[in-house]
């Protein structure tokens, strides 16, 4: 290391300068975030600001041209959207490190470890899900198959094969084997002993479910069985068949049974609560499908709280079912729900800020520029292509000329005189999404996918595609492909 190496080290005295690097519309807002957060870190921030509007438009070989690092720059930081190889910045950068920051600014904390501390070890549970595969003996091979592949890739650890009470299922020994032969774990749903007999004989590792009209035949299974009451809302006859499967050495976990709204909701889970005062080491199940699937509401929060329930009262395993529409995805919901509920149990925080893909209908945050921030960008725009914002009810279109707001998106476009056929539908495409936003009180961003938690769904930006295709025409021409883009005279398209 030479003398003018050394002198560009950071010491303990002169904080480490980082460069973050930025189009014109996200400058604002990035040096806002930037003067709370150096301090408290310990950096000096220094802002390129390069001639684009977008910064999510750059492209590394663009950056390498336009950008300039001083000497003494200890680290460049780069949008998160500005994707591709680094190598042509890095080489512009003489060496200085360079890096993606997060695709959102705001997430410039979480980036530097700030907000880290209370997600150390994130992602342990000790709740084991069960997903059940309705009415399986309807279905055929491939279709039982495919659901127990979808419900495994979801999280589920069991797939629980649901038969028809008084309709014996003479295939259930070879559903059970395909199963298995798929590597997934296999419980199965039936009081008929003789058909329990042949799934066990099969591979099924725990049968759903036990009390006194079929426990006597449960020593001769060898597997794990569920132990219920005899009568439903109550727990009678659980202790003569707890004392039962203990006599004869069967492996039991015990299942009070929840009931739905209006039907003994709040009773079955103080039953729960008993059952874990008799029994304190037992093992216990929930069957959480009997509130989501039978109450008008979406799945996930009902899910998640039922966790809540589960890990505090030490109920290891829960069964889900995915019938109807509102509770389709619930065995994503409880694999989520479950690493949240531990974590908040086992290190004693609250479970919020904690999990964003639970986080669906709403966003954790709307952030908002503000009208005069709004009216700043708008006379920094050199070009005539929309810029689309929503906040404060109505949708805001920003261009070199024009800033014109409306909560009508019709009205709205009616304003902006667009008539080119492809920039229309771009913008109404565009709108819809900004007013499904406002609707949900959701984040905005131009040319990006809104946030619906684990459902989103990546979407390919205008300008991307753009792009692409006009690689494609210069390919199909032979032209020279070394020519430079120029996303500097671009903006979103309108």
């Amino acid at each position: 290391m030479n003398a003018e190496e050394r002198l560009s080290q950071p010491t303990e005295s002169t904080p480490p300068r980082i460069l973050f690097v930025t189009g014109r519309l996200a400058e604002f807002a990035l040096r806002r975030v930037l003067e709370e957060l150096a301090p408290r870190v310990g950096f000096s921030a220094e802002v390129a600001v390069l001639p684009i509007t977008v910064a999510a438009l750059m492209t590394p070989k663009w950056v390498a041209r336009h950008l300039e690092v001083a000497d003494g720059i200890d680290r460049v930081i780069l949008p998160g959207l500005c994707r591709g190889d680094l190598t042509p910045i890095f080489e512009k950068a003489r060496g200085t490190p360079v890096e993606r920051g997060p695709d959102d600014l705001r997430d410039l904390p979480r980036h530097f470890g700030e907000a880290d501390d209370h997600m150390k070890g994130y992602g342990a549970f000790d709740i084991e899900i069960l997903a059940e595969i309705n009415l399986a003996p309807r279905l055929s091979r491939a279709e039982l198959l495919a659901q127990a592949e979808s419900f495994a890739a979801e999280g589920a650890d069991v797939i629980d094969l649901g038969c028809e009470p008084g309709e014996p299922w003479s295939g259930v020994g070879d559903a059970v084997r395909a199963l298995k032969d798929l590597g997934l774990r296999v419980s199965i749903d039936s009081f008929d002993p003789v058909e329990i007999a042949q799934a066990a004989e099969a591979g099924a590792e725990l049968v759903l479910s036990v009390n006194s009209g079929n426990r006597a035949a449960a020593k001769d299974w060898g597997v794990e069985v569920v132990a219920i009451p005899d009568q439903p809302g109550s727990l009678e006859g659980l202790d003569a068949t707890i004392e039962h499967l203990d006599a004869a050495g069967v492996p039991f976990r015990i299942d009070p049974i929840l009931e739905p709204i209006g039907f003994g909701f709040s009773a079955s889970l103080g039953r729960y609560l008993e059952v874990r005062r008799r029994w304190p080491q037992a093992p216990m199940m929930m069957g959480v499908g009997n509130l989501t699937e039978l109450t008008d509401v979406d799945s996930a929060g009902v899910n998640t709280l039922l966790l809540g329930f589960c890990q505090e009262q030490e109920i290891r395993s829960v069964l889900t079912t995915a019938v109807i529409n509102w509770a389709r995805s619930s065995t994503r919901e409880l694999d989520l729900a479950r690493r949240l509920v531990y974590h908040a149990v086992t290190k004693r925080v609250l479970p919020k800020h904690v999990e964003p893909r639970l986080v669906m209908l709403r966003d954790p945050k709307a952030p908002r520029f503000g009208p005069e921030v709004l009216a700043e960008l708008q006379t920094k725009i050199r070009d005539p292509n929309w810029r689309l914002h929503a906040e404060d009810g109505a949708i805001h279109a920003l261009n070199n000329a024009h800033f014109l707001s409306d909560s009508d998106p019709f009205l709205l476009f009616d304003k902006m005189g667009v008539t080119d056929p492809s920039h229309a539908f771009y913008l109404g495409y565009e709108m819809a999404k900004a007013k499904t936003a406002l609707t949900l009180s959701k984040a905005y961003r131009q040319d990006q996918a809104l946030e619906w938690g684990f459902l989103t769904e990546p979407e390919v930006s205008h300008m991307d595609r753009k792009r692409e295709a006009a690689k494609a025409r210069k390919a199909e021409r032979s032209t020279d492909e070394s020519q430079p883009n120029r996303p500097d005279e671009e903006g979103p398209s309108s």
